[in-house]
Parts: structure tokens; C-alpha cells; sequence
């Protein structure tokens, strides 16, 4: 936990790499979830109550109850891991308490309310679909400011080794030229 904590992470080149790795990794995650959900729908409720519920006239089917299970199935796992990575490099962020649970509390509820408003525009009333909406602005708000975060991180870890390079680098010189003037006549 100190490793994270001190910033010790940042100096380590192979966690840099993994997590530079995932960065992008993660980046391309959000834009297909811009492209999925705007594939289908956009952000206007009535859009969603259509791909929800259905439309006979226009020979659009509603979303079946099975089809919907195996989607929140993998989305909750896998949601689930991406909030709980992103939001726990939040913890040792430089922002203060409040802000750090308020972004984790945003991302997380955000998350479960994308999924949660399918169901319930589909099988509750679609009136719900504004949260539909809401939860799909706010989740991907928050995902891009988490990676935002994540790439501050690196970078300023990246800075730090190249910093730390240098002043090495510079000491080694100098007590170079110092060892070779003492040999001078």
C-alpha cells in the first residue's frame, strides 16, 4: 500500500508499461462503448424506449428478456473490474476526499444505472429512459476523466525517471571530471 501511496509505482518501469498498456487498452473500451451505444440508439429517450420496446409498425422487435440477462451478465462483471482498477488509482490521487468519493461513488452508480435502465424502460415504464441517458453521459464522463487520471500518472511518472536520469546521470559526470582534474599535474 506505501508503494502506491509514495508513488513508488511511478518509478518502476514495468508498472508503468502494464498500466500504460491497459491505458490504452481502456481507451479503446470507451470508444466502443460510444460507438455500441450510439449504433443502436442516441440521447434522446425516445430513441431508447424504441430499442428497448420495440417498435411493430417499423418491424422492430423489443429486446427479449434473455437477451438482456446474457448483456447485464457480462457487463457487471466486466464493468465491475474497470471501475474497481480505475477508481482505485483514484485513492491516491491529489484530490480531496470529497472529490475522490464522489468520483467513485459517480462511476460505480453510473455503471449500475446504464444497466439498471434497459430493465426498467423495457420491463418497468419508459419514463426511465432519461436514466438511461443520464447513466450512459455520466458513465462515459467519468471513464474518460479516470483514464485522464491514469495517464497523469504516467506521465508525471515518466517525467520523474527521466528527472531522476538526468540528475544521475549529471552527479556520475561530475565526480568524473572531479576524480580525473585530481590526476592532473
Amino acid at each position: 500500500m506505501r508503494y502506491m501511496q509514495t508513488g513508488g509505482f511511478q518509478n518502476n518501469p514495468y508498472m508503468r508499461l502494464t498500466l500504460g498498456l491497459t491505458l490504452i487498452l481502456l481507451v479503446v473500451f470507451t470508444a466502443t462503448n460510444f460507438m455500441l451505444y450510439f449504433a443502436k440508439m442516441d440521447l434522446s429517450p425516445s430513441s431508447v424506449v424504441l430499442y428497448y420496446n420495440g417498435n411493430e409498425e417499423e418491424f422492430h422487435p423489443a429486446r427479449s428478456y434473455q437477451s438482456m440477462l446474457e448483456v447485464t451478465h457480462g457487463h457487471l462483471a466486466m464493468m465491475a473490474l474497470v471501475m474497481l482498477l480505475l477508481t482505485h488509482l483514484v485513492v491516491f490521487a491529489p484530490m480531496k476526499r470529497s472529490s475522490k468519493i464522489g468520483v467513485i461513488v459517480a462511476a460505480f452508480a453510473s455503471a449500475l444505472g446504464s444497466e439498471a435502465a434497459g430493465w426498467l424502460v423495457r420491463f418497468v415504464h419508459p419514463d426511465f429512459a432519461w436514466l438511461k441517458v443520464v447513466s450512459f453521459v455520466t458513465l462515459q464522463g467519468t471513464l474518460v476523466f479516470l483514464l485522464g487520471i491514469l495517464g497523469g500518472f504516467l506521465w508525471s511518472g515518466w517525467r520523474r525517471q527521466k528527472q531522476l536520469e538526468s540528475i544521475i546521470i549529471g552527479e556520475e559526470t561530475e565526480e568524473e571530471l572531479a576524480e580525473e582534474e585530481a590526476h592532473l599535474p
